[in-house]
């Protein structure tokens, strides 16, 4: 990911933190129970993990994790009865006309049945308890919370993706940062080299051994050190921004004490060939993406075949109430009670399609899911061999800037020394310098060229996951 990327990325997140966060913008954050207030230099593990310790995409995440958890307890209480208490209460007035007309017929009945007379105004009052289990669906339990179960795990797998995807950005801003730290430190080399050779040309100059454009040249070239040095720091502090962002900070601050380590020297770990079939191999067996799409095929066929039950297999259940109703007071007794139990059948004969085709689209739902899946390992393929090259021509660049830049190094040290001996010329000795500046600026790009080519390699395979547990 670019500094562009991170950053996009990072105010993406800083908006999120923002309203997950709003409560703490009085004071500095502790995320991740390290107090920033404390950390006079922050390294990269810690970063790490105050990222995934507080980082609001993590928690939307985890979120959804427990969403999928509680639609598997869900589909798993489909396996036991359900018992359900009901009470009413009604009042009814009839009309004038049917009152009249059969006032006499319904009062024997009332008299007989409620021990009350029939008025024009009855209140009803009814109570119940009523049960039913489910026997046989044909399975379609079993099927629904085997999906449900792929589910839960497939966001837990997300969850962990999400994870994967914030340490590569961490890495790659914390890199940015460190970059630009770099640059900051060569603008001041640059500065103090020019302001040197400023004091100088003053001197000879008057004493009347230097000339005067040696003095305006060397102002000019200290002017120009320092505008580098003021953009280098402009971008280091947005660098700060970005990384504080992605680690949650809230207001996407880090402490002003709190610098960053600085950029690590490369080691022969570094310089290693990175190999495709055992780089392949882990990612295939790390990769969370991949094991959500794995879960996603196990789901759609689980919701598959709970369809299927639908569609052939007939539903047995038991049914059972116990029920009584009261005219004009709540003092029921055991006589107005009844009860009831049933054991009911139902098999769909014709419904226009309605499950034949659900079972369809679930089927679909499979094919796509499986097609996805494939999809997903040959990208991975892809990203890892692509990682890979990215790994071996960084380490290339690094190795031809290195020695680049000892060797503009040696050659701005003898054209000084030629200058100074007055056998060089002024214009010999800006190219010199400049070509120094540009070539330490572009070693310290190979270099964290190659640290990001690595931990992008890591995200690839998703070892980064394993290099950052804390």
């Amino acid at each position: 990911m670019n500094r562009t990327g991170c950053l996009l990325f990072a105010i993406l997140l800083g908006v999120m933190g923002t309203a997950t966060h709003g409560a703490a913008w009085a004071a500095e954050a502790t995320p991740g129970g390290i107090d920033l207030q404390k950390v006079q230099v922050l390294d990269l593990a810690t970063a790490a993990r105050i990222a995934v310790a507080d980082n609001p995409t993590l928690a939307a995440a985890r979120a959804r994790v427990e969403q999928a958890r509680e639609a598997l307890n869900q589909a798993r209480s489909a396996y036991w009865p359900r018992v359900d208490l009901t009470a009413s209460g009604t009042r009814v007035t009839t009309s004038d006309a049917e009152y009249q007309g059969q006032a006499t017929f319904y009062e024997a009945i009332y008299q007989s049945s409620y021990g009350t007379s029939y008025d024009q105004t009855l209140d009803y009052f009814k109570a119940g308890l009523a049960a039913s289990w489910v026997l046989f669906d044909g399975f379609a339990r079993k099927f629904n919370v085997a999906a449900a179960t792929y589910g839960e795990q497939g966001a837990a797998a997300a969850r962990e993706d999400t994870r994967r995807l914030l340490l590569q950005s961490v890495t790659s801003a914390f890199l940015s940062a460190q970059l630009s730290l770099e640059n900051i430190a060569i603008a001041k080399a640059d500065e103090s080299f020019n302001r040197r050779q400023l004091t100088e040309a003053k001197l000879r100059y008057e004493v009347g051994t230097g000339a005067l454009s040696d003095v305006l040249n060397f102002e000019v070239k200290v002017n120009t050190a320092q505008s580098n040095r003021i953009v280098a720091e402009r971008t280091y502090q947005t660098d700060r921004i970005a990384l504080a962002a992605l680690l949650g900070i809230p207001r996407a601050h880090l402490p002003d004490q709190t610098q960053l380590a600085p950029l690590e020297a490369i080691t022969s770990a570094r310089m290693e060939k990175p190999q495709f079939e055992k780089s392949l191999e882990a990612a295939f067996a790390r990769r969370p993406d991949l094991a959500r799409s794995d879960r996603a095929v196990r789901q759609a066929e689980a919701a598959a075949k709970a369809k299927k039950a639908d569609y052939f297999y007939p539903t047995l259940s038991l049914a059972a109430s116990y029920d009584g109703q009261r005219v004009e007071d709540l003092d029921f007794e055991n006589e107005d009670f009844g009860n009831s139990v049933g054991l009911n059948l139902s098999f769909n004969i014709f419904a226009g399609g309605l499950y034949r085709a659900q079972y369809q689209e679930a089927r679909a739902r499979l094919s796509e899911a499986e097609k996805t899946r494939e999809n997903a390992s040959i990208n991975i393929a892809s990203q890892v061999q692509t990682d890979i090259e990215g790994v071996l021509s960084a380490q290339k660049q690094f190795l031809l800037q290195q020695k680049n830049a000892e060797l503009v190094q040696k050659n701005r040290d003898l054209v000084e020394k030629e200058y100074k001996a007055g056998v060089g010329s002024l214009v010999r000795l800006n190219e010199a310098q400049r070509d120094l500046t540009a070539a330490q600026v572009q070693l310290a790009l190979a270099q964290t060229t190659l640290h990001r080519a690595w931990y992008d390699l890591m995200s690839a395979t998703g070892q980064i996951l394993v290099a950052f547990t804390p």
